[in-house]
């Protein structure tokens, strides 16, 4: 059974840092591209990384320059490291592939960014 963990979120003053983690298994991780995803309350869901089984990361404008999306295929663990965080991304933080699928959703991890 295919199954994502996401970890690593919590509550941190703007300006700060956090490191998110999806454990993933091993069948998925090891040939899809992984994305972290994130909703804010009242908000869709929306796309914040990719990063492709290479290592190859992309990112939403509204991140760039301050996430850094990586993984560890070894590990079957993608790591989303979040620098000079914002009140605006508070969010529930989801990994997922890419293209998403729906079996794949897990509980999230909550990030948020306040004084």
């Amino acid at each position: 059974q295919v199954q994502l963990v996401e970890s690593g979120g919590g509550l941190v003053h703007p300006g700060g840092s956090l490191r998110l983690s999806c454990a993933a298994s091993g069948s998925i991780f090891s040939i899809n591209t992984m994305g972290w995803y994130r909703q804010a309350p009242g908000k869709q869901r929306e796309f914040v990384a990719l990063v492709t089984r290479r290592g190859f990361a992309t990112y939403a404008e509204s991140v760039k320059g301050r996430f850094t999306l990586s993984r560890d295929n070894a590990k079957n663990t993608a790591y989303l490291q979040m620098n000079s965080l914002k009140p605006e991304d508070t969010a529930i933080y989801y990994c997922n592939t890419v293209p998403q699928k729906s079996d794949y959703w897990g509980q999230g991890t909550q990030v948020t960014v306040s004084d």
